[in-house]
Order: structure tokens, then sequence, then C-alpha cells
């Protein structure tokens, strides 16, 4: 066990030698070193700020300085803590899970636009992960009958637990993209596939190291899964029914090309908040 100074425990010094740790390794160190702190006392922020001399105890010291090492070794904080905000829901998170992106908030806004509000309609998510996306539609949108599949059965494990401690309504499937959803249609279709290049060098180190290969990479040029969705979806929307799909920057006019040549109608491409093409939207022919 480490000998801790008494002076060195309290709350303020100890935020100190986190921030005097993660700069230059993180590009916010002091607020990571709150959270961290935080979350190795169940401490809130309000009390921290309250009384930032309050005495921290050697077992909680041992925590958070086990945190600040897994930070200083770029894991991002969400990997660290199990869990991320998104659209106001609390997601936990394991191993085979990606972290929600503030982005993705961009393609639950784009759904939302073409989901009428007190209507029961039925909704689709692909390759859902911790659920995010379906869980937010669901909050929004409670009549909503949404379907959310994945391969991996540890992560789908991840979006039921979530669904049940958040109280959100949603039918989950095992299995590859449309493959349990076989003779079904739905009104309104969302997915955010892996779609980062094999050999992308900016995702070879750092955060990404932490996060699940499975759910970030998406083949040689980072379409493989967008194909399979473009040719597949055509069969499961219903008449005028609504497809929005996250990709990369890069990629948007290949997203558009693909669901031209399968026939779709109406494709628009959205910007995030910095700017960058992120999110294509298609309808299905009446």
């Amino acid at each position: 066990m480490r000998r801790w100074a008494v002076t060195e425990l309290t709350a303020a010094a100890l935020v100190q030698r986190g921030i005097t740790q993660l700069t230059g390794r993180s590009d916010s160190p002091r607020r990571d070193a709150e959270v961290l702190l935080q979350a190795a006392c169940g401490i809130d922020r309000t009390a921290l700020a309250k009384n930032p001399d309050c005495s921290i105890d050697v077992a909680a010291a041992d925590a958070y300085f086990d945190f600040l090492n897994r930070r200083y070794n770029h894991e991002p904080i969400a990997c660290i803590l199990g869990h991320k905000e998104f659209w106001s829901l609390d997601i936990e998170l394991n191993a085979s899970t990606l972290v929600p992106r503030p982005e993705t908030e961009l393609l639950v806004e784009t759904a939302l636009e073409a989901i009428p509000a007190g209507i029961a309609i039925e909704i689709a998510d692909l390759g859902t992960g911790s659920g995010a996306i379906a869980l937010a539609l669901a909050a929004e949108r409670p009549l909503a009958r949404i379907t959310a599949t994945d391969i991996n059965p540890d992560a789908l494990a991840q979006a039921r637990d979530n669904a049940s401690r958040l109280g959100l309504a949603i039918h989950f499937e095992e299995g590859d993209w449309f493959g349990p959803l076989a003779g079904r249609r739905f009104d309104v279709i969302v997915s955010n596939p892996p779609y980062v290049r094999d050999d992308d060098p900016l995702l070879q180190t750092g955060p990404a190291l932490f996060e699940p290969p499975l759910a970030l990479f998406g083949g040689q040029d980072g379409l493989a899964c967008i194909r399979t969705l473009c040719t597949s979806v055509k069969d499961h929307l219903n008449p005028g029914g609504f497809f929005a799909l996250e990709h990369g920057h890069d990629q948007q006019d290949a997203v558009k090309a693909l669901l031209s040549e399968k026939g779709l109608e109406s494709i628009v491409g959205l910007k995030d908040l910095a700017g960058h093409p992120r999110v294509t939207t298609a309808r299905m022919p009446r």
C-alpha cells in the first residue's frame, strides 16, 4: 500500500497532482483529474467545489491514482468509468461497446425529425452497441416500436441492461445487420456502423486501442458495413420509409452513390457541428 503524507490526502492536493500528471497527455487535465477524483471518492462536483480541502482516504486515493495512470496512457474517461452521457441519458458501457460520440447526436436529431410524436411507428437501429441511439429515440418517441440488432452478444447484453435500467422499451435481436429481421419492414431505419479504414493511422494508437475493433473498423476502405446496409435497406423499408446513416467525413459521396444505385430517393447529406459531412438520409419510393 502506498504511504501518503496527510497533507497530500486533500481533494485539492490530489487534483493538483492529477493535473501535473496529465498535462501534456490530455487536452483537459483539470477536468479529467476532477472527474476521476469524484469517481474514485464517490463525491459529486458540487461537494468537491464547496470543500476542496476535504480529506480523502487512502483507498480512494489509490483508486484515483490507478485512474490517473490509465488516463495518462490515453484510455478514454468513459472507458475508465464505464459510462458516458449521451442525449442526457447515462449510458453504461463494457469492453464490447463503442463510447457514444457527440456527433452521433446528429443522427438522433435527424431521425427524430422524421418520426412524428404520438404515433406507434416501427423503427430499427442496426448495430446498436450500447443501445445509445435506440435509447435516445425511445426516450423521445415512447409510442414507437423499436427493434435494435447487434452481432456481438456482449454488446447486446449491455444494451438490454441500459434499456432496463432507464425504463425504456426496446426489442433486441442478436445477429448481423438485417439478419435477424428477415421479412420485416420498418418506417425508419438508423445505423451508426463501423466506418474507419482498417489502416487508418490515426486509430492505430491512443484512445482507439481501448475500444472494440469490431465496432470501429469497416474494411480496407471503411465502407464494407455501409455497403451491406445500403444494399439491403430497400428490402426492409416501408413505402416512403426513412433511412439515416452515420459515416466518415470523406464518405458522403460514396454513400449517396450507393443509395442512389439501390433505388432510394430524396438523398440528403448533413454536416456535424464541426462542419464535417456525417449523416446521409434517404427515403424509400412510395
